[in-house]
């Protein structure tokens, strides 16, 4: 693993145990010489893990639709900054771009884009780990849901390894380096 997709929150209205957890999250990517890909933005959660990364010297590659540097969001310092035309073209390079995802707290888009990095992984489009951060218990209705669609049948059991899950971003980061994609049960 040397390139981990990280979506999280834009929004600037972030409670500080999420902001210390991206900013956690940032200077350990650098430490362990990991590159973060992440979605360009300058401000939120967004802005926080980039500018922890590239201040502890890691490399940060922002992946960013034109409306939204148009709207003057896109992070002005990053060792790279991808602009594509939207964010299908957002999701596509990222997931090229990256080795590994992980969510910290988000909003609709962390979901959307985690989501389909699962579903891809699901249908076999690619074979990466996924995982959720769960900063103070973010994450725990989402996982009970997860838990409760496997029970309801409408996850297979064998699905539901594709999405980790922990509150320690050195564990998370261990745990996604050594994951391996587990034997999939037939969709048909």
């Amino acid at each position: 693993m040397r390139q981990v997709g990280v979506f999280l929150g834009g929004s600037g209205a972030a409670k500080e145990v999420y902001v210390e957890a991206a900013r956690h999250l940032g200077r350990e990517l650098a430490r362990r010489g990991l590159t973060l890909v992440y979605g360009g933005g300058r401000i939120g959660l967004m802005g926080v893990i980039a500018d922890a990364a590239l201040a502890a010297g890691g490399q940060v590659i922002g992946v960013i639709p034109r409306h939204l540097v148009e709207r003057e969001v896109a992070h002005p310092g990053l060792s790279d900054l991808r602009v594509v035309g939207d964010m299908l073209e957002r999701k596509a390079l990222m997931a090229e771009l990256s080795d590994a995802f992980l969510a910290l707290p988000g909003g609709y888009g962390t979901l959307d884009e985690l989501f389909e990095m699962l579903t891809w992984t699901q249908i076999g489009t690619q074979a990466k780990a996924c995982g959720v951060l769960n900063v103070a218990g973010y994450y725990d209705p989402l996982l009970a849901w997860v838990d409760h669609a496997v029970r309801e049948g409408l996850v297979r059991p064998g699905h539901r390894d594709l999405l980790l899950s922990g509150d320690d971003v050195g564990t998370l980061l261990d745990d996604l380096a050594a994951w391996t994609l587990p034997e999939m049960p037939r969709l048909a």
